[in-house]
């Protein structure tokens, strides 16, 4: 063999080594980033099921596929090539788009309080905003669109932690991770979504299966009848359960999705206010979570968590409650009007 194939050989499998510890190296830092994002990602996963409660059964993976798919490209396509062309063009930026986004998060959560407590006002809201809907089609289409659109948000606080994690990594660097960040938060979230809203329908189908081992059991021989009648009773029961708790399991995650955010937005802008001065609401909430926590030691880190969330969540939902009038009266006459000025433009032409 000549020396110079040897030597090629030699570079090939440098090559290969810095590519193996690069790829490695990425699997790294999307792991460190997705721990830092894991509260965001238990948000998405919270609010994302109330969003197909109420349709067939036949519809729930179509719609869950739907959003799936809209959440991976609000990660890939929109996020991740303009996270970073404005870490490099106007990083000053990220922060109140940001805000802007966890503002209508806090909106969003709290027109649902609203609808809760006053549904005759929501009602008139929404007849308002325009969100009235007539065919199993349009209403489908209309719940797919919003829970893209409050996936957006999240996905961009996501992507922003991941961005933070790996800002002193190279350009290559931030953008693999980011992109293996967002692939494997989106499988991770919607695939339990999946197997959330299906599970009432695992349970009806072991609750009136007859026989649920015997395609299996029988395959031994002996015994698979008696084994059969004993663990009937076992699965069958097991999927009445199923079939009972999931209702209650999807209305509780509906109310923790609608808390999260609130939640999740009033933290994006508390977090956001610190950085134009007013890290005074910031550090008032965490001196009162850390208060707590010291006063309940056994339970510091679950008593803090629950007191800051406590702590953006009412002011996201004090936040949200002033937008709902001022979305009401000012927004949509404003933009009913632009709209009018534009007909009336066009008819004049």
């Amino acid at each position: 063999m000549s020396i110079g194939l040897i030597a090629l050989l030699d570079d090939i499998v440098g090559l290969a080594k810095v590519a193996a510890a690069s790829l490695d190296d990425v699997g790294a830092q999307a792991a460190k980033a997705g721990a830092k994002a894991a509260g965001v990602v238990i948000d998405d996963a919270a609010v994302t099921p109330r969003y197909v409660v109420g349709f067939a059964a036949s519809r729930e993976l179509p719609i869950v596929g739907k959003i799936a798919w809209g959440s991976l490209k609000n990660k890939l396509i929109y996020l991740l090539p303009a996270a970073l062309l404005l870490s490099f063009v106007a990083p000053w930026a990220i922060t109140p788009l940001l805000m802007i986004g966890g503002a209508y998060l806090c909106y969003e959560g709290s027109e649902k309080v609203f609808e809760a407590l006053f549904p005759h006002g929501a009602h008139q809201h929404e007849a308002a905003v325009g969100e009235a809907v007539q065919t199993a089609q349009s209403v489908e289409d209309e719940k797919v669109s919003g829970a893209i659109k409050t996936d957006f948000i999240l996905s961009a606080e996501i992507m922003a932690i991941t961005l933070g994690t790996v800002s002193e990594a190279s350009t290559t660097m931030q953008a693999f991770v980011l992109a293996a960040v967002g692939i494997g938060i989106t499988a991770l979230v919607y695939g339990g979504v999946a197997l959330i809203v299906k599970a009432d329908d695992a349970g009806v189908a072991l609750a009136t299966n007859d026989r649920p081992v015997s395609s299996l059991v029988r395959r031994n021989g002996n015994g698979s009848s008696s084994v059969d009648r004993a663990l009937a009773p076992i699965t069958r029961g097991f999927g009445r359960g199923l079939v009972r708790a999931m209702p209650v399991l999807l209305r509780i995650l509906g109310v923790v999705g609608t808390a999260a955010m609130i939640w999740v937005g009033g933290g994006i802008i508390v977090h956001g206010l610190e950085g134009y001065g007013f890290a005074w609401l910031g550090h008032t909430i965490h001196d009162i979570a850390a208060a707590a926590a010291h006063a309940l030691p056994a339970f510091s880190g679950a008593v803090e968590w629950l007191v800051t969330a406590a702590g953006s969540g009412l002011f996201g939902l004090l936040l949200g409650a002033v937008l709902i009038p001022l979305i009401h009266y000012v927004a949509v006459p404003l933009v009913k009007a632009l709209r009018g000025g534009k007909k009336a433009r066009k008819h004049t032409a």
